[in-house]
């Protein structure tokens, strides 16, 4: 799974490394910290998934959000936030974010929710090629 990680916290792209670093199928394309930055990446590299902070420099995640889910529906993206409130959960959704977490209290979830789609996503790809697990 190619991955691509948009957070404006050095501390939170270095814990976010180490969560994927446990999952051996998991290539990282890039970290990046504004939003402009993210949106070219993305654009550019076409990732499995993205997982982006909602507050960043330039452009915000939900504005990145916005325009990738012009060009690309299938792309998964993981939004992250300390602004856990039902507003920012239920705009995330409408804008086409897969997944919102809390930054401050679903980190955990967070890290298990990768690890489903990893494990979904080499499911598929071993059926794709007519092997079983």
């Amino acid at each position: 799974m190619r991955v691509i990680l948009a957070d404006d916290s050095e501390l939170i792209l270095v814990r976010l490394q180490q969560m994927l670093g446990i999952f051996p199928q998991v290539e990282l394309l890039g970290s990046y910290i504004d939003g402009i930055e993210t949106l070219d990446a993305m654009r550019k590299q076409k990732p499995d998934l993205a997982i982006i902070d909602i507050k960043m420099p330039w452009m915000s995640g939900l504005d990145v959000l916005k325009e990738i889910r012009k060009e690309d529906k299938l792309m998964k993206i993981i939004l992250l936030s300390f602004y856990s409130s039902d507003y920012y959960r239920q705009l995330a959704s409408q804008l086409g974010a897969d997944y919102f977490f809390s930054k401050s209290d679903e980190f955990e979830n967070l890290e298990l929710k990768v690890g489903e789609m990893v494990l979904d996503e080499t499911n598929e790809r071993n059926h794709l090629s007519g092997r079983q697990l």
